[in-house]
């Protein structure tokens, strides 16, 4: 399997106050990722992917209520954030194999999820718009990120190790695939994160939604009662 072709340039110039905002957090956020873990790449997947997989079930929670309350249809918004959630958890779960994190990372990831989570959800509550911008331009910065570590792999600076089981399994990689061409299908979906995100704000601003970029095909997670049947 092979990565899909990605457009590195994309970036979403900031229209208005709320796009500002979700673009200066942003790279609040970025400074302090580079600050912490520096050319540590692997390590600062584990913790930024922890974070990553909070804001599709925010969103899809919040949606889903939302759909309820208002007995109205949520347009494929669910399953879609749903699925993200699903994605960016697996790519920390092959992280996880690949880093090992230490007990203070370990540590550090349970205090960023509960402020991210909390903070991110009452974002939705106000403004999804800005929700929706601040992951958009996440996955910019993840696009960004993978592309250096690609750079790293590339110039020996990272170990080519070979390919987790979990992730030959989840993006139907060969088996002997490597740690770059996990790096390519992650980089991949990250770049369609970021796309259907930065669409969604747009449509909730009432933007043309532009391209989306295509995502790498893997393993669907079926639910247990699937399984059983």
């Amino acid at each position: 399997m092979t990565a899909p072709f990605i457009d590195l340039g994309v970036h979403h110039n900031p229209r208005g106050l709320s796009d500002r905002i979700a673009f200066g957090f942003t790279k609040a956020l970025r400074w302090c990722a580079d600050t912490f873990f520096a050319e540590r790449y692997g390590h600062r997947a584990v913790v930024l992917e922890t974070v990553a997989a909070v804001p599709g079930m925010v969103g899809a929670t919040i949606n889903h209520l939302a759909c309820l309350r208002r007995m109205c249809d949520d347009k494929g918004w669910i399953k879609t954030l749903m699925d993200e959630a699903e994605n960016e958890r697996m790519h920390l779960m092959t992280f996880i194999e690949i880093s090992k994190p230490t007990l203070f990372e370990r540590a550090v990831i349970i205090g960023v999820q509960w402020v991210f989570y909390l903070f991110f959800f009452g974002l939705y509550l106000v403004s999804s718009k800005t929700a929706h911008r601040v992951v958009g331009y996440f996955e910019e910065e993840a696009v960004i990120s993978y592309t250096h570590y690609l750079a790293e792999i590339d110039e020996g600076r990272s170990a080519n190790v070979p390919a987790p089981e979990i992730a030959r399994r989840y993006w139907g990689l060969p088996d002997d695939a490597t740690l770059r061409d996990v790096v390519l299908v992650v980089r991949a979906d990250e770049a369609h994160h970021r796309d259907v995100n930065h669409g969604f704000a747009n449509e909730i601003a009432g933007l043309p939604v532009g391209r989306v970029a295509e995502c790498p095909p893997h393993a669907a997670l079926e639910p247990n009662w699937k399984k059983a049947a």
